[in-house]
């Protein structure tokens, strides 16, 4: 697909589309804008296309390299030229991978082998049978990473809360903001505490810092060096710099460099899901993943949930000049999605270049934004309704609550329904003067008051059905984004598979950091020589 494809469609959206005629003229509407995904279903009515334009979406992506890329992707090419990495994060949740192998490696053995010991390690965990250092079992279980290595297994513990059946308490340690690590330990014992190192260079700073300060804590508590070895647990592909730390060569789960760290929910990087969940329950997150992997890869287009969504995107960022796309999960678990969303998205796409290092003409990725329902409707849904911004927004419901609360859920259900309805048809002038009159009011304080209360509508929705959040659906979810996520990178042109943009934010700290210990600032601009300064006198 070509930016000047891309560009074409701001041409076409400026047709305008009035929902509120394009469903009283159509009752079907619903039916023919909808489609079902691994017991997920998706209405999309809500949007502002007709036939013509979503035909020619359908047309851009049936000319677009998807197919193809797709293809790719799934033969092991290394899609992600930049760093000449494969991109197998699917090959983590098929049920039988007897027979992968990747440039001459056994794959599937190494997967088979990597789920055996995280399930021997939970298993034991479970059962008080892994000992500490001085004789007690372990209680509670550290688990530091940052980027993806957090927010993946961080958002799927919270949204499976309802499933939780670990004795041993666990604990997400990331930024390297001193107070996180500090509250983390302030009311552990190392002696009953098993940590997880989760880095794959086994030198991201941030989760370097945090284990450092961890192994003080421990030393500070008398353990010498075995007792390190027997409480420290990594997954890393730096098995010398792990080794280097004090953790044992049997106490490291792989990380391959075919997995992207926004994507390793399915490796070792979830074995806090698994601790929380049981293997057995994380078995089924896994088989929801496949299950939406097999769509993606055999629906045709017209009937592809991951590619609608994408579409949808693309027709938004790039047909109405749309910056920002709102996450709205109704539903309590599901808070921390928008925030991991945030970085599959975000950090996938959010780039300048196409995949020949030329300047992209075009807008990508949107800033994605959003909390749980209703708590959004107090505060931020305000501009969602009035505001002259268009923010496309996806709703998401699960049907089944996990508690007994019928008619709580049955209110949230309402509320979110009428949401989409509300951004949908907005209220005229008219429905607004009315109101005010039947209220009571004088004409000449409803003319006052009316224009104040008018919500324009045609604010684009799509919402989501979940049967239940169950470990099967969360694992469709969460790889239904994962594929729009790559379908638009395809369609831009882009590599959703790297982030040199992260890296130059840790390049430039390093400097800094010495600065601020003291050494020569004088080759930095007169801004950051002003900010260490500041620090320097304040530390004083």
């Amino acid at each position: 697909m070509s930016g000047s494809a891309v560009a074409g469609l701001a041409t076409l959206a400026t047709q305008h589309i009035s929902l509120r005629q394009a469903f009283a003229a159509d009752p079907e509407r619903a039916t023919r804008f909808s489609t079902s995904a691994c017991g997920i279903s998706l209405d999309y009515s809500k949007n502002l296309i007709d036939d013509q334009s979503w035909q020619a979406l359908q047309h851009l992506a049936e000319n677009s390299p998807l197919k193809a890329s797709l293809q790719a992707m799934l033969d092991g090419a290394k899609i992600n030229h930049t760093e000449q990495r494969s991109v197998w994060h699917m090959m983590l949740r098929k049920n039988d991978v007897s027979g992968l192998t990747l440039d001459g490696e056994d794959i599937g053995a190494a997967i088979a082998d990597c789920r055996s010991k995280m399930t021997a390690l939970v298993n034991q965990l479970h059962q008080a049978q892994y000992i500490g250092y001085n004789g007690k079992a372990i209680t509670d279980l550290i688990w530091i990473g940052i980027g993806g290595s957090l927010l993946g297994p961080q958002m799927a513990v919270e949204a499976l809360t309802p499933y939780h059946c670990s004795p041993v308490k666990l604990h997400f340690a990331g930024n390297i903001d001193g107070a996180v690590v500090t509250d983390v330990i302030k009311n552990l014992d190392p002696a009953t505490t098993l940590v997880f190192v989760a880095s794959k260079s086994f030198g991201t700073e941030e989760t370097k810092q945090n284990a450092l300060a961890v192994r003080q804590w421990f030393t500070d508590h008398g353990a010498d060096a075995k007792a390190i070895a027997q409480h420290f647990w990594a997954t890393s592909s730096n098995i010398q710099a792990a080794a280097e730390f004090g953790i044992i060569a049997e106490h490291i789960l792989p990380m391959w460099d075919w997995v992207g760290g926004r994507y390793s929910l399915w490796s070792a990087i979830g074995l806090p899901v698994a601790l929380m969940i049981g293997t057995q329950h994380f078995a089924q997150l896994l088989q929801g993943a496949e299950a939406m992997d097999q769509h993606f890869i055999n629906a045709p287009f017209s009937d592809n949930m991951p590619l609608t969504l994408a579409l949808l995107g693309i027709w938004y960022i790039n047909g109405f000049g749309c910056q920002a796309q709102a996450l709205l999960p109704y539903s309590h678990y599901l808070r921390l999605l928008p925030s991991y969303v945030q970085q599959l998205d975000m950090e996938s796409n959010g780039k300048s270049v196409d995949i020949d290092g030329l300047p992209l003409t075009d807008a990508t990725a949107p800033v994605i934004w959003g909390d749980a329902g209703t708590n959004g409707q107090h505060a931020y849904h305000q501009l969602l309704h009035q505001s002259a911004l268009a923010v496309p927004a996806d709703f998401i419901l699960p049907l089944n609550p996990a508690h007994g609360l019928a008619d709580h859920h049955q209110r949230l259900a309402a509320h979110c329904f009428a949401q989409t309805q509300a951004l949908m048809q907005g209220k005229t002038l008219q429905e607004a003067t009315e109101e005010c009159l039947a209220g009571g009011m004088t004409p000449a304080q409803a003319k006052a008051l009316a224009p104040h209360k008018v919500s324009p509508g045609n604010k684009p929705s799509n919402t989501l059905l979940l049967p239940e959040l169950s470990p099967y659906y969360v694992g469709a979810l969460i790889a239904l984004y994962e594929h729009k996520v790559f379908c638009q990178g395809v369609l831009w042109r882009l590599n959703s598979f790297d982030q040199w943009g992260v890296e130059l934010g840790k390049q430039l700290s390093g400097p800094i950091y010495q600065a601020l210990a003291g050494q020569d600032a004088s080759k930095l601009d007169s801004s950051t020589q002003a900010l260490i300064q500041a620090f320097l006198q304040q530390k004083k």
